[in-house]
C-alpha cells in the first residue's frame, strides 16, 4: 500500500528534507486460507515505512517502481525475497491448519500473521530487532533475543513455545537475522534510496460536503510519506464526538490521501468559526490548519480544481484488511498473547525467520 513518487508535479508542492535518526526495515506476512476476497498469502517489505516490494500467493515477489533498478542490480536480493516468501507461505499455511485443529477452529476464516524486522539509530548505532506472530487478531508469540526464547503469556501458546525453544539452530538463525542480516539489508537499502526516502511532500487540503446536511470532510491528498495524522478541533482542543476518522489510502502516483469527517448537524452557524481541521505530517515544522468555513466548502455539485484520485474498491478492501490485520503486532513489540503453533513446530522452526 505504500509506493514512491514516480511522475508528480513537485514544482507545485513544497518539498523539504526530513532528518531521520531511526530507520527501520519491516517484513509483514499474512496468511488467510479460505478467504474469497483477498489472496491467501501476502508479504510486504517496508523501509522507513515506505513499501519497497510485495508478493502474494498468485504472484512472485515484485519490487515497487523506484526499487526496480536496485533489484535489477542486486538479483540475489530479489531471489532471496522470493525464496523466503515461498518458504514462509508454506510454513504459515501448515501452522494455521495445526492451530485450527488444536483450538477447534473448524469454521470461518482465520488469520495468522508475522512481523519481523529491525530498527537502527544512525546516531548511536543502536539496533533493535523483533520477530512476532499473531493469530486471530491477537498476539501469539514474540522472540526474546536476549534469552533466545519465545515469549508466550497465554496458556494456549505454551506448547508451541516449548517446541520452538527446543530447536536451537532455529533460535540462533532468528537472532542472527534480526541482529545482523536485517541491519545490513537496511543500511544497503538506505544507501540506495536516501534521496527519495527522506523527502516530505505537503498535501493540498480541502473541505468537502456532499449536501448541506452531510458531514463536512476535511480531505488531504498528495502527501508523502505515509506518516500523518488528522483531527478536528474546537476552540483549539481536539474533539472526538461527532468525528469519523478515515484511513490513509494510496494515490496512483505514490502519494497518499486521508480524510476525517465532522458531523455539523448540531453546530450552529455562529459556532462554525470555533472549529478547524489539523493535518500533521512527520517532518513538517508546522501543522496545516483549515478553518471550518462554508465559503470554501466544495460540494458534489462542483468539480474540484485538483481532482482527487481514488483507488478501486478492491484495492481498498485489500489494503485495509492487511493494514488492520498487522497493526496489532507493530505496536506491541514486546508482548506475546498467542494461540498455538504446528505439531511439527520443532522440525520447521528453522523456517520461522525470513533469512534461510
Amino acid at each position: 500500500t505504500m509506493g514512491l513518487l514516480a511522475a508528480f508535479l513537485i514544482s507545485a508542492l513544497l518539498v523539504r528534507p526530513v532528518s531521520l535518526v531511526k530507520h527501520s526495515l519491516k517484513y509483514f506476512f499474512t496468511e488467510t486460507p479460505g478467504a474469497q476476497s483477498i489472496p491467501e498469502f501476502v508479504a510486504v517489505a517496508f523501509v522507513d515505512e515506505v513499501q519497497i516490494g510485495d508478493s502474494n500467493s498468485v504472484r512472485e515477489a515484485k519490487p515497487k517502481k523506484d526499487w526496480i533498478k536496485f533489484f535489477e542490480d542486486h538479483p540475489q536480493d530479489l531471489e532471496w525475497y522470493r525464496f523466503q516468501s515461498n518458504e514462509i507461505h508454506q510454513f504459515l499455511k501448515a501452522t494455521i491448519e495445526t492451530l485450527r485443529r488444536r483450538l477447534n477452529h473448524t469454521e470461518g476464516v482465520h488469520i495468522l500473521q508475522r512481523m519481523s524486522g529491525c530498527e537502527w539509530d544512525d546516531e548511536t548505532g543502536e539496533i533493535n530487532g523483533y520477530d512476532q506472530y499473531g493469530y486471530g487478531g491477537v498476539d501469539f508469540l514474540a522472540f526474546d533475543s536476549q534469552t533466545l526464547t519465545w515469549i508466550a503469556p497465554k496458556p494456549q501458546a505454551v506448547i508451541t513455545k516449548m517446541r520452538w525453544d527446543s530447536h536451537k539452530p532455529g533460535l540462533e538463525s532468528t537472532k542472527n537475522f534480526i541482529a545482523h542480516q536485517c541491519p545490513e539489508f537496511l543500511k544497503e537499502y538506505l544507501q540506495y534510496g536516501r534521496s527519495f526516502l527522506q523527502t516530505t511532500v505537503f498535501p493540498s487540503v480541502s473541505l468537502i460536503q456532499k449536501t448541506s446536511s452531510s458531514p463536512v470532510s476535511c480531505h488531504a491528498t498528495g502527501f508523502y510519506p505515509d506518516r500523518a495524522v488528522m483531527f478536528w478541533r474546537k476552540d483549539g482542543e481536539e474533539i472526538h464526538e461527532g468525528v469519523d476518522p478515515g484511513e490513509s489510502l494510496p494515490n496512483n502516483d505514490g502519494t497518499f490521501q486521508m480524510s476525517i469527517d465532522l458531523n455539523v448537524s448540531s453546530v450552529t452557524p455562529e459556532d462554525w468559526q470555533r472549529y478547524d481541521c489539523v493535518f500533521h505530517l512527520s517532518g513538517m515544522n508546522e501543522d496545516m490548519i483549515t478553518k471550518l468555513d462554508k465559503t470554501v466548502i466544495r460540494t458534489n455539485r462542483e468539480k474540484p480544481a485538483d481532482t482527487v484520485t481514488f483507488i478501486s474498491a478492491a484495492v481498498v478492501v485489500l489494503t485495509l484488511t492487511i493494514v488492520t490485520g498487522v497493526a496489532f503486532v507493530a505496536y506491541k513489540k514486546k508482548k506475546g498473547e498467542k494461540s498455538e503453533s504446528p505439531d511439527d513446530g520443532s522440525e520447521q522452526s528453522e523456517r520461522l525467520n525470513p533469512q534461510s
